[in-house]
């Protein structure tokens, strides 16, 4: 059994940060506070709905350049995140659960695992950042 499967079926509700109901960034928010221990930024307050693309990719993009968030130059590994465009914003993104699968938010329906490097996200996908929390985590349990 894999993490992910305790988080599928959460349902979409926006601005969610639990699991009674959240958004894709919700969705990331959970994932990382119960299996990592790690604490997101919620974003709370910063876009008006999930309808405002271009706030929420700008969110985005300023993450992406946080020294928070690392791009990763290789394959995926797990709990990284994926990012991924609507149009011609990037404004989704889900987490990695090995190369290849992710777990994200499916509209406004609920968290659902699906692959990205193959099907409507492959062309869709623009980078895998990873929380320098986790990365000094993976340094960590190497030297184990």
């Amino acid at each position: 059994m894999s993490w992910s499967n305790r988080f599928i079926g959460v349902p979409f509700v926006d601005f969610g940060r639990d699991r009674s109901g959240c958004d894709c960034w919700g969705l990331a928010c959970i994932i990382y506070r119960e299996e990592l221990g790690i604490t997101l930024p919620d974003y709370l307050g910063d876009y008006a709905s999930t309808e405002e693309q271009a706030e929420i990719a700008a969110l985005i993009e300023g993450g992406r350049s946080s020294p928070l968030w690392v791009p990763v130059s290789g394959p995926a590994i797990a709990f990284d995140i994926a990012v991924f465009r609507r149009g011609h914003l990037s404004n989704h993104v889900g987490v990695v659960i090995r190369h290849g699968l992710m777990i994200h938010m499916v509209g406004e329906d609920c968290a659902k695992v699906q692959t990205y490097l193959d099907g409507p996200y492959k062309h869709r996908f623009t980078g895998h950042y990873r929380h320098v929390e986790r990365a000094v985590q993976i340094v960590s349990e190497a030297r184990r």
